[in-house]
């Protein structure tokens, strides 16, 4: 097996796209049984440690908890006592993703590595949450005692939250994004005021700069689960803008339209890219004015249409001169109808145009269904906003939506830009409330 163990030995196994390490996988995935999968766990042993790391890299790309490797799980146990840091820590990813929870926890009764203990640490809890609580690690701590966070009850909370504290300067070098995990055991049990209160303990003025650097990304993370947090914590976050992640949660925080409006005079000056926000859903400004020519258009279209570019600009030209005939109603009925999508919006008044009062209920019903739909709920909410007073009916909807106080749960690429949708979806909320009171009060 010449080839792979020069492909190991020179690196080019790291390499993406290269032949080599496409070979490997190819061979491994195929037969993990084979001359290939068994060669690179020998190479997990070899000489020199550069070796060692590499051929355990592969592993770790090829190992997967779902599906059990036990040859590399026990090639990676076996190299957790490596005299190579980088060999540990490898060893220790290998063996959390291979998902043998029963190797990792003997591997924390025996090994000293911090390193090596607290990736391993993950693997076995909660399960062992309560053998690890009062470990002799100050990052094992940490994790199990958030992890029993999350399943105590509120008496023991303060007991927790005071240990936490406690290990979290210590803990912090050994746990990535220590301030992130933590937030997130507060968020998951509704602890807003607490999370807040954190925060701002951790950015204070001397404190040390690690606990600083917990509390930029525990404060990052509270901004991006709770529509206060932006600003409550944005004058704590400010200071401390030059500490690693520092800009980047500044920069999450003023996603918030309310935190920019509120602390205008203390962002003057700071100089922070904002956050690049998705354009808000806007229809089409053509127009097509002639009711002849907008027949003519729909003629060409089924009776059964679900989709029609420019929808609103076509149909509104026919109801502006008069009745819709049989067929057109028909088409505007099945654009309103017939697909949950932007679409519905877009038609909703226009069929309350056509069918009046006694079409409202449905049209309503239908479009606070999906106030909180992230491709297409500001179209809803404008939709809202065209029928005026006759939505009245829908305010209360549009206010629980307003009144949250965690996001909406929608499926971004980030938590930034969950945030973003989030905002937009809040600000969609405000404005058609506001419309539709406005047209109300007119009336009165």
């Amino acid at each position: 097996m010449k080839w792979l163990d020069e492909a190991v030995a020179d690196g080019t196994t790291s390499t993406g796209g290269h032949p080599s390490r496409s070979a490997v996988f190819e061979a491994v995935r195929e037969d993990r049984a084979g001359p290939v999968a068994r060669r690179l766990l020998q190479l997990t042993g070899a000489e020199p440690a550069s070796v060692r790391r590499e051929a355990l890299e592969l592993l770790r790309g090829l190992v997967h908890g779902a599906d059990a490797w036990e040859a590399a799980a026990q090639a990676a146990h076996a190299r957790l006592a490596d005299e190579d840091e980088g060999v540990r820590r490898r060893a220790a990813d290998v063996l959390v993703r291979s998902g043998r929870a029963d190797l990792a926890l003997v591997a924390l009764r025996e090994l000293t590595d911090p390193v090596v203990r607290t990736a391993l640490t993950g693997l076995v809890l909660p399960e062992a949450a309560e053998e690890l609580r009062d470990d002799s690690l100050a990052a094992v701590r940490f994790l199990a005692r958030l992890s029993l966070l999350g399943d105590a009850r509120s008496a023991e909370w303060p007991a927790l939250d005071a240990a936490l504290l406690a290990d979290a300067e210590e803990a912090a070098p050994y746990v990535p994004w220590i301030g992130e995990r933590w937030a997130g055991g507060l968020y998951r049990l509704d602890r807003e005021a607490q999370t807040y209160a954190l925060a701002r303990h951790l950015l204070g003025k001397g404190r040390p700069i690690v606990l600083q650097q917990v509390g930029v990304q525990l404060a990052r993370r509270a901004c991006q689960g709770w529509r206060a947090a932006p600003v409550e914590l944005l004058p704590h976050l400010v200071p401390h803008i030059a500490l690693p992640g520092g800009d980047d949660a500044v920069r999450t925080a003023l996603i918030s339209e309310a935190a920019v409006r509120e602390h205008a005079a203390l962002l003057a000056g700071t100089e922070v890219t904002p956050h690049p926000k998705r354009r808000r859903w806007t229809r089409g400004t053509s127009r097509i004015h002639d009711s002849r020519a907008a027949a003519a258009h729909l003629a060409t279209r089924p009776i059964g249409i679900a989709r029609l570019s420019r929808a609103p600009e076509i149909f509104g030209p026919l109801l502006d001169a008069g009745p819709l005939t049989f067929r057109q109603a028909a088409q505007l009925y099945n654009l309103t109808f017939s697909w949950p999508n932007a679409m519905q919006a877009s038609c909703a008044p226009l069929w309350f145009r056509h069918a009046g009062a006694s079409s409202l209920p449905r049209l309503l019903g239908l479009l606070v269904r999906q106030l909180d739909d992230q491709a297409h709920g500001e179209a809803f909410m404008e939709s809202l906003a065209k029928l005026g007073r006759h939505a009245l009916p829908a305010v209360p909807d549009l206010e629980r939506l307003i009144d949250r106080r965690k996001r909406i749960p929608v499926n971004e690429p980030s938590l930034d830009a969950e945030m973003v949708t989030d905002e937009l979806l809040l600000a969609a909320a405000v404005r058609a409330r506001r419309r539709i009171l406005e047209d109300a009060s007119s009336v009165d």
